[in-house]
């Protein structure tokens, strides 16, 4: 396989509909992967997801991406308002060579301690891709996923190598989530952050 170069991604550009592509690669070794991803740089059009030699590039709708900076400004009026230290670690490539994944969360934070992997990532899910978000987030040993899909969170926490679905956040037990999603579609999201202030 050529080495998928940024010239091949010209038509392939961040949608400002509901709609989503994708783009996938089979047979990329990591050292291709990690080629491709270093000429990409900082670019915020494309998030990937690498998994055992497939690689799969999603350019994000509008709604992905309303959505996912919706939930990181409620998520962090939460935290500071609980006083807890958070680092947001944004969509940066997170990769481990030993299990052959690699991924860009739409939203990541590391709680009380800066570190290498983040505690947290969020995740908005509008098209479901081919490779398992769950099982590229378990190899990267990311403690708990957040996934936000038709308008329901759902929370998961890893355990003993596995994710296991969570009534509420392992990591914020006092977090009220159904008060959270109450305000992730809200028409204006400073009004948001500010009515949901008001209710912790």
């Amino acid at each position: 396989m050529s080495l998928l170069s940024l010239s091949q991604l010209a038509n392939f550009k961040t949608s400002h509909h509901d709609s989503e592509q994708r783009l996938i690669v089979t047979g990329m070794s990591w050292d291709e992967y990690e080629q491709f991803i270093e000429s990409l740089g900082d670019s915020a059009a494309y998030r990937t997801i690498y998994l055992e030699g497939v690689l799969e590039i999603m350019s994000p709708s509008r709604r992905h991406e309303v959505s996912t900076e919706n939930i990181g400004r409620l998520l962090e009026v939460y935290l500071e308002v609980a006083e807890i230290d958070f680092w947001g670690l944004g969509s940066t490539t997170l990769r481990v060579r030993k299990g052959e994944a690699g991924k860009e969360p739409d939203k990541c934070y590391c709680l009380e301690t800066e570190k290498e992997f983040p505690d947290k990532a969020i995740e908005v899910i509008v098209t479901s891709g081919n490779i398992k978000i769950l099982e590229v987030y378990r190899r990267l040993e990311i403690k708990e996923v957040w996934l936000w899909q038709d308008d329901q969170l759902n929370v998961y926490y890893l355990e003993n190598e596995q994710y296991s679905l969570q009534e509420k956040s392992q990591l914020l037990p006092n977090l009220n989530l159904n008060l959270l999603c109450q305000f992730i579609n809200h028409p204006n999201p400073r009004l948001a952050m500010k009515e949901f202030r008001e209710k912790l």
